[in-house]
């Protein structure tokens, strides 16, 4: 990314703006900042933090245009500006946004201010986020696509000096899911048993990568949709011999219902899988993983399968029933032809 590249090339601008909701892309820059602007000894003189929720923002611009003591360059990390947002919040301090306008426009050139808040949005309409768009350096930490997801995957391998074959990549995606922190974790555990071959097989994600809850209810699902009831059951079992809750379980079951159903209405309604996944806040990947799955089901089915979850759900708070029990009927209903 040409982003992190010029902060590690020392190519430094006065002006940060890291926003979005996608949290290891802004902490991830946040890190290369902390790494490349100081060394360890200048910071300890000319590192500084604010939470903007808490100080006044006069208070970091004093200290940004104070010179830095025992060294060229000053950090300083502005944590949550609500108020480049239209986000309403009970003010516990009171910000002059007047000064720091006239800070963004002439920023001290000793000094690396960065803005930092994981915010879906900025309020456009504001001459500050006018201003900061205009003259920082701007990181917008959008949820990755599926073809961007793919290249990061491999750029994180190729920067711990592994290289990852595409089966290898989708198999990672398939049993890991999108979040990124994951991801990196996963990622870092496969380069380490790579380390001799400096290469990362199927063979290895499939040996070493641990499904998430979602990843195996999303199994079920697909087993349920090739009418596979035994296999789906048994990931049940499986699921309860790892101690997952069985109203934990029924919970993930019902939101993935929920996702396939959406998916399906709005795409008949002619929206892109990008859309969608805007509208329903979720990561585009899942969206295209749920609108294969939505090709096996009618409207009718989603909803009378929505209708079973609901009455499972209320079976489980309300009688004494086994749990257990609850979902093992559930999806044995799933195979059966609705009336």
């Amino acid at each position: 990314m040409a982003f992190l590249k010029s902060i590690e090339e020392k190519k430094f601008s006065p002006l940060y703006l890291l926003y979005g909701t996608e949290p290891f892309l802004i902490n991830e820059a946040r890190e290369k900042l902390l790494a490349n602007v100081l060394t360890k000894e200048e910071a300890e003189f000319n590192f500084s933090s604010y939470d903007l929720e808490e100080t006044s923002v006069d208070l970091a611009i004093d200290d940004a245009e104070t010179l830095p003591f025992m060294g060229e360059k000053k950090l300083i990390i502005l944590h949550n500006p609500v108020f480049l947002t239209s986000l309403k919040t009970k003010e516990k301090v009171t910000h002059d946004l007047k000064r720091l306008e006239a800070y963004v426009e002439n920023p001290a050139p000793f000094t690396v201010l960065v803005f930092t808040g994981e915010y879906e949005k900025l309020d456009e309409r504001k001459k500050l986020v006018k201003l900061l768009k205009k003259n920082a350096d701007v990181l917008d930490a959008k949820p990755l696509n599926e073809n961007s997801l793919r290249k990061w995957v491999e750029n994180r391998a190729t920067s711990l000096q592994v290289s990852m074959e595409d089966q290898a990549i989708d198999m990672l995606l398939e049993l890991a899911g999108n979040d990124l922190m994951i991801l990196n974790e996963e990622i870092v555990k496969l380069a380490l048993y790579a380390a001799d071959s400096k290469h990362i097989t199927v063979e290895a994600v499939e040996k070493l990568i641990s499904r998430s809850l979602e990843q195996n209810i999303f199994t079920l699902v697909d087993k349920v949709v090739k009418r596979h009831i035994g296999e789906a059951l048994q990931i049940f079992y499986d699921l309860v011999k790892q101690n997952e809750e069985p109203i934990k379980i029924l919970a993930v079951l019902s939101g993935q219902f929920r996702l396939i159903y959406q998916v399906k209405e709005l795409t008949a309604r002619g929206y892109g899988q990008k859309q969608i996944a805007g509208m329903l806040k979720v990561h585009p990947y899942r969206v295209k993983l749920a609108a294969g799955q939505a090709q096996s089901f009618s409207s009718e089915e989603l909803i009378r399968i929505m209708e079973m979850l609901a009455e499972s759900d209320l079976k489980m708070k309300s009688t004494g029933m086994d749990k257990k029990v609850i979902i093992e009927l559930f999806l044995m209903q799933l195979v059966q032809p609705s009336s």
